[in-house]
């Protein structure tokens, strides 16, 4: 029983490595230390594709090494920094570049924001201007009731005390 139960185990985590993405190669530099400089700058303004949160700078992913290396052989080839950024878009869309540029599509990523703090701002101002309504006083037959409610009553323990 004990065999069988470290077979699978063994199993199950061979399969779970076979299926994890492959370790990122070590990266290339370039050899000219100002086009490496600008391959660094690139790096922070585009982000990952798998990790979402991290720049092809810091993220692990053997995706991001890819595209550092996409990155790295098009400053090879004369590319501005520009055509490089249009190119990651064509192929990955704007959500790529952590400052996606500002159009009709891209819009609401701008503005929304500054919308919502609007927005808000305009409920919270417009809730604090609404008039109070005042609370009429209690006529005598109505604060007589409100303070039988409120005294205590004796109770039966109370009563048991006392003999």
């Amino acid at each position: 029983m004990k065999r069988l139960f470290a077979a699978s185990f063994m199993a199950l985590l061979l399969a779970g490595t076979a299926m994890a993405e492959p370790a990122a190669g070590p990266d290339v530099a370039l050899a000219d230390p100002v086009a490496e400089s600008r391959a660094r700058d690139l790096f922070v303004d585009i982000r990952c594709v798998v990790c979402q949160h991290e720049s092809i700078a810091d993220s692990p992913a053997a995706i991001a090494a890819d595209m550092r290396a996409l990155v790295r052989e098009q400053i090879r080839d004369g590319k501005t920094d520009a055509e490089i950024r249009q190119d990651l878009v064509r192929r990955y869309g704007d959500y790529v570049l952590f400052t996606p540029p500002f159009r009709w599509g891209t819009l609401i990523l701008w503005l929304g924001p500054l919308l919502l703090v609007v927005g808000s701002g305009l409920v919270f101002w417009g809730r604090s201007r609404r008039q109070k309504t005042a609370t009429a006083p209690l006529d005598s037959r109505e604060e007589a009731a409100l303070a039988e409610w409120i005294s205590p009553e004796p109770s039966a323990e109370s009563d048991k005390q006392d003999i």
